[in-house]
């Protein structure tokens, strides 16, 4: 049985790998290639960006580039300690005693003691005429890796919500103007954030709008649609369009296992990312965390957590302190709640937190027993 297993290949599974092996924790590292990823099993949505401009410590590094670095990294320091195993798709897990099943698309079968799902995302993507000619080619998916690619020119950005409304924040620092397209009559974004945007003089908002077809020679040059009040066809020339209308994250093999949010994000602790589930942690853009990119996704800090669960007689942290056993049941004790066990069990857990605290030491606990 493995002490750990690492699902995903992008920024935060390959961190998570180089980490586990400095651990020295014995584990297996499941990654595949995802339909944006051009075949490559390492490297997350990245792998199709031109130029990437953020990456810490590296002034200008292709998608593809960055790939085969994470790679490179992960192999030199797996030695004996990192199975590697690539195009290998998740398409289960299951509790057994002492840890977890992992089940994947060629039937292979792994045990493991922990788990950390660093799955990724993929881009909502639009499906109108010409949508799949310009595909990076003036249609990029992120305005972090690509923004500054688009300096001087006129963009679009479609969608309604906060990521688009801050897709187009970051675009205004470079962009000569940004349009605003959106299907709808109303923003889902906050209030506040529409306000601001909007405000700026090179900023432009087009609501009731339907994307008919994207036009172009080698590079996009305009796209039509159609104003949902009129019906009229209309005609905006363009240098660039930001696509915002969501993501989906990898995380169907989750269902039923740990809590997922209504858009399919693993729920995660910020602090720790435990999810609701004791053994599993998730990291990266498959949680529901407030915001994702490549050097936040390699920071997450998930193999710390793993790394003191799994210690001889090793406990978790309480809120970044010294291990403390009244932490760990008293975790044992939220989970019976979010499970919905009987009063009875509650009621014995929460006396075993009480009994192992010693007395006269502070302690964030309150018992009603």
């Amino acid at each position: 049985m493995y002490d750990l297993a690492i699902i995903g290949g992008g920024p935060a599974g390959s961190a998570a790998a180089v980490d586990a092996s400095r651990k020295r924790l014995k584990t297996l590292f499941l990654t595949v290639a995802t339909a944006e990823g051009g075949g490559q099993d390492f490297g997350g949505q990245s792998v199709v960006s031109a130029d990437i401009q953020h990456w810490i410590g590296t002034v200008s590094v292709s998608g593809t580039d960055l790939a085969h670095a994470l790679e490179r990294h992960v192999r030199a320091y797996a030695s004996d300690v990192v199975d590697v195993h690539t195009a290998e798709k998740v398409t289960g897990i299951t509790k057994i005693d002492g840890g977890f099943s992992i089940l994947t698309e060629a039937s292979a079968s792994y045990h493991t003691k922990t788990l950390l799902v660093a799955t990724g995302s993929t881009r909502r993507k639009i499906t109108v005429p010409g949508a799949d000619i310009f595909e990076h080619k003036g249609i990029p998916y992120c305005a972090s890796c690509d923004g500054p690619l688009f300096a001087g020119r006129d963009v679009v950005v479609l969608g309604g919500g906060n990521a688009a409304f801050e897709t187009a924040a970051q675009l205004l620092a470079y962009a000569k103007s940004v349009t605003l397209l959106h299907r709808s009559e109303g923003y889902r974004a906050d209030p506040v954030t529409v306000e601001k945007i909007l405000a700026n003089p090179k900023m432009t908002a087009i609501t009731n709008a339907e994307l008919l077809e994207i036009h172009g020679d080698k590079f996009v040059t305009d796209l039509s649609y159609k104003d949902k009040i009129t019906g009229e066809t209309r005609e905006l020339k363009t240098g660039g369009i930001f696509v915002e209308i969501g993501l989906i994250p990898s995380t169907s093999f989750l269902e039923g296992v740990v809590k997922l949010n209504e858009y399919k994000q693993v729920v995660v602790d910020p602090k720790t990312q435990q999810t609701s589930v004791h053994g599993i942690w998730a990291a990266g853009d498959a949680t529901d965390g407030l915001y994702h990119q490549n050097n936040i996704a390699a920071g997450d800090i998930a193999v710390n957590e793993i790394f003191q669960s799994l210690e001889p007689g090793g406990l978790f942290q309480h809120n970044g302190s010294t291990r403390d056993p009244a932490t760990t049941v008293w975790r044992q004790v939220e989970q019976a709640v979010q499970t919905t066990l009987e009063a009875t069990t509650l009621e014995t857990l929460a006396a075993q937190v009480r009994d192992q605290i010693p007395s006269g030491v502070n302690h964030p606990f309150t018992f009603h027993i």
